[in-house]
């Protein structure tokens, strides 16, 4: 039964108005009214749920939403409810189908439209969106909104000409033109700008940016537009004159200088030290005309040292950090450590800061002489000095000299946080994280409400595996009414803590509450996806098109961010282990499940479990105090994060964060590098074979590239030998011989038929002299193609002590080679190596008898 009577009719019509302003008490009230005398009416059911959805009860609105669908299936407020409904749990699959339904009973209905259209740009089905924005601008064609939503659907499509025919169209419907400085019509004009830009007419563009002029408010970006569009047309004199224009409004602004010096016709894409002579001079002559009229512009100061060389970059150099010191410019090393990537540049800066020191020391000047005229430096001068010195040996990883220096700066002023900051992160290079994290507290402690100096700190915890001190400190800056720091964190999206404290649990073999943490970090990416949902409207409404468009172009990108990669490698590489080791659980019980029978291991589980619900109960007897009682508790059901180590197929879940990095992180050669390894373990060889090629063609060099080739090589020769002995009957030898035929195409432009594995491995290594991470490639590599070949192995490995390899020779890699040489091939050659290590690294706990696992040290 569909009709009411007028006065149920009239109280509907309320309910509908309820919902639209959010009275949903008060409109749950009225629906019930309605069902006393009517109780199988399928709207009012429908409406009682969306009512009791905003609720928060769920369950109860799924139930009475279902069942008024049943009552009337033609009905499309039923539908409409049933999608919102869907929508409001993310489900926008299932959405856009009940609207499709909706629709098919009321085809004009302009709110199911909107809805359905935003669900469609939701989505990305940009097709869709077109047509359900064409509809709704032919039912409304005096709506602004309409016009621009057809627009953008057009532009989303790559459509150019009908978004601008759109744009044009709308602007002549208007009666009256808007004032000069109406801020929607500056956007829409701006935006119609960009999107004759983006279909390439750069002559168009830049004729209609000249007729807006007068109507846009928004300067800065007009007159960067307009000297974008002379740059693209060659219009060079024009263009070096807007570029002027453009720095006189902002002498710091990086890419304003690098127009103009386009505008030069300088090249500045290629690297500085391609640039000619010419090139060169004609960049100094540039910056010497500019710095004369902006004497204040810190870019200016900094820019000819990336262009000078020898004894004029000496010369520009020392004025530059002479003025800084004096200054006492925290962040002069961050600037200079830029031009390191030329060795005869950094050569230069160590021996002019080396004898600043020594002549502050001495005369308290920069310079040697002690003459009358020299100016006697501040006491502040020598202190800043030795501070960029340390952080100079730092970066050369000389620890020893750098600890020295900032030892002595803070026996010098014991009161500067950076330099407790700085001493820290030596002692961490240095391996030591123990003393680096208390270097850091202390930091801490010197400036008790700087947060940035307590996350820091945090996070050095938290990379010396002390989670519970870590969460202790980063909840000092936490809300004081959150029921408990980690939530307060969680609501924050606070990724940096989680994925260092999921790190700091995997290294501590901790698998549950790692998985955690980095499903933490991919529901904060979805959350962030659906909170994209909202501005679909709020942008149209408030015309703000190319902020707008931007969001979606980001949003497409949005996995691609480092912190997603970082989680989502993290999280596949632990998923990937568990494939390989299913007994494995957390903690210390992990080396014991390995040698018990079924039987124990359920003994052992449920012991855990009863000794769970021991501590729970005692929990529960403990008084809660007015504290607590003043926060509302958020109960954590799966505080040691058991569900995600108890899945039935480790690989299924590695593959939900493998695909978002195959898609948008195609570039990264980790990537491949993980799906191979998640391949060969589903025994999908032409995906995995797929999977090394694009690494290939991104590194053809990579290590662990190396040793994957190598892999694969052995695993598919076994097979083929396994198939012409019969091995496999229950399998298709057909299969298997579409596979070879594949292979044996593919992959010799890899590894070249007529090379044994063991000459492509000594070839690898020879061209890559010097590399320590290649010594240890092509050692696993030959113990794969020959258990036999140790001797081989330990010897390349032992390589690593020559001179040679001290560019490459960082901790990490140490760790690595002692390792191999420990657990694999020859303990005594182990030992050699480790006292070399203590040479090398003398303040690494590692090498004293604290070991950490070598494939998660973070020295960075």
């Amino acid at each position: 039964m569909r009709e009411l009577p007028s006065k149920e009719s009239a109280l509907f019509k309320q309910i509908l108005k309820y919902y639209e302003y959010k009275q949903y008490k008060k409109g749950l009230k009225a629906a019930e009214q309605i069902l006393k005398k009517f109780p199988e009416h399928g709207e009012t059911l429908a409406m009682k749920g969306l009512f009791l959805n905003h609720m928060d009860r769920k369950e109860e609105a799924h139930e009475f939403v279902r069942k008024g669908l049943r009552s009337d299936l033609a009905s499309h407020i039923c539908w409409h409810v049933y999608g919102l409904l869907h929508r409001s749990d993310k489900n926008y699959g299932e959405a856009l189908k009940c609207y499709t339904q909706a629709l098919k009973y009321d085809k004009d209905n302009m709110q199911i439209l909107q809805d359905y259209s935003l669900l469609q740009i939701q989505m990305r089905n940009y097709e869709a969106f077109n047509e359900s924005r064409l509809r709704l601008l032919k039912l409304r064609h005096n709506n602004q909104r309409y016009w621009i939503g057809l627009a953008i659907s057009y532009h989303l499509l790559e459509n150019y000409e009908s978004a601008e025919k759109v744009l044009k169209a709308y602007v002549d419907t208007l009666k009256e033109k808007p004032g000069p400085m109406n801020f929607e019509h500056s956007e829409m004009l701006l935006y119609h700008n960009l999107i004759i830009e983006e279909s390439g007419k750069f002559e168009k563009a830049l004729e209609h940016l000249e007729s807006i002029k007068d109507d846009v408010c928004d300067r800065r970006s007009w007159k960067e537009k307009r000297a974008f569009f002379l740059l693209k047309l060659e219009r060079y004199q024009e263009a070096e004159e807007a570029y002027g224009d453009l720095i006189a409004d902002n002498p710091d602004c990086y890419d304003y200088y690098n127009g103009l010096l386009s505008a030069s016709k300088i090249n500045t894409e290629i690297n500085t030290s391609e640039l000619s002579s010419e090139q060169r001079e004609k960049i100094l002559g540039i910056w010497q005309t500019l710095t004369t009229k902006y004497p204040k512009s810190n870019l200016l100061k900094r820019l000819p040292l990336q262009y000078t060389t020898d004894e004029r970059f000496k010369e520009e150099v020392d004025k530059y950090m002479q003025a800084a010191l004096r200054k006492g410019v925290p962040s002069l090393f961050v600037n200079l450590k830029k031009l390191y990537v030329d060795p005869i540049k950094e050569i230069i800066v160590e021996k002019l800061v080396e004898e600043y020191l020594q002549n502050l020391k001495t005369h308290n000047t920069f310079t040697k002489s002690s003459n009358i005229d020299d100016e006697i430096e501040q006491p502040t001068a020598y202190l800043w000095t030795l501070y960029l010195l340390a952080q100079h040996y730092d970066n050369k990883r000389d620890i020893m000299k750098a600890l020295k220096l900032i030892d002595e700066a803070i026996e010098h002023t014991p009161t500067l946080v950076e330099l407790y900051m700085t001493k820290g992160r030596i002692l961490k290079h240095g391996g030591n994280f123990n003393e680096a994290m208390k270097v850091m507290d202390e930091a801490r402690e010197l400036d008790l409400q700087d947060r940035f100096i307590n996350s820091k700190c945090t996070k050095y915890m938290l990379r010396n595996d002390q989670p519970k001190e870590a969460l202790k400190t980063i909840g000092l800056f936490t809300r004081g009414d959150a029921p408990d720091p980690l939530t307060d964190l969680i609501d924050m999206q606070c990724m940096w803590y989680a994925l260092e404290e999921g790190e700091c649990y995997r290294r501590q073999n901790n698998f549950g509450k790692a998985l955690k943490r980095f499903h933490q970090i991919e529901k904060h990416f979805a959350d962030i996806t659906d909170d994209q949902f909202d501005f679909h409207t709020y942008c149209l409404r408030k015309v703000t098109l190319r902020a707008y468009l931007g969001m979606l172009r980001l949003e497409d990108q949005l996995r691609s961010h480092p912190y997603y990669f970082r989680a989502a490698q993290n999280a596949i590489e632990i998923y990937l282990y568990l494939k390989d080791n299913p007994k494995t659980v957390n903690g210390e019980e992990s080396q014991n499940y390995d040698n018990m029978t079924e039987e124990e291991i359920k003994a052992a589980k449920k012991a855990k479990s009863k000794a769970k619900k021991a501590a729970l109960k005692e929990a529960k007897k403990a008084p809660p105090t007015k504290e607590d009682q003043s926060k509302k508790k958020v109960q954590d059901d799966d505080p040691e994060g058991e569900k995600f180590l108890k899945v039935e197929d480790p690989l299924r879940e590695a593959l939900k964060f493998l695909q978002p990095l195959q898609i948008l992180a195609s570039q990264r050669i980790e990537t491949h590098l993980l799906g191979f390894e998640y391949y060969i373990r589903k025994k999908k060889y032409l995906l995995a074979l797929r999977a090394l090629k694009r690494a290939y063609n991104i590194d053809k060099e990579n290590p662990v590239l190396h040793v994957n080739i190598i892999q694969f090589k052995l695993e598919v020769s076994r097979l083929e030998k396994e198939d012409n002995e019969k091995r496999e009957p229950q399998r298709d030898s057909t299969e298997y011989q579409t596979i070879f035929r594949v292979v044996n195409t593919e992959l010799p432009t890899i590894l070249p038929d007529n090379t044994s594995l063991k000459e492509y491995t000594e070839e690898f290594l020879a061209r890559n002299k010097g590399s320590i991470s290649h010594l240890l490639a092509s050692s696993n590599a030959l113990l794969q193609i020959n258990p036999e070949y140790k001797q081989e192995a330990t010897n390349i490995l032992m390589n690593s002590i020559k001179d040679e390899f001290s560019n490459t020779r960082t901790l990490k890699h140490c760790i690595s080679v002692y390792e191999q040489l420990k657990n694999n091939l020859d303990s005594s050659k182990a030992e050699e190596f480790k006292n070399k290590c203590k040479e090398w690294f003398p303040i690494s706990t590692y090498f004293t008898g604290l070991d950490r696992d070598k494939n998660d040290l973070k020295i960075e």
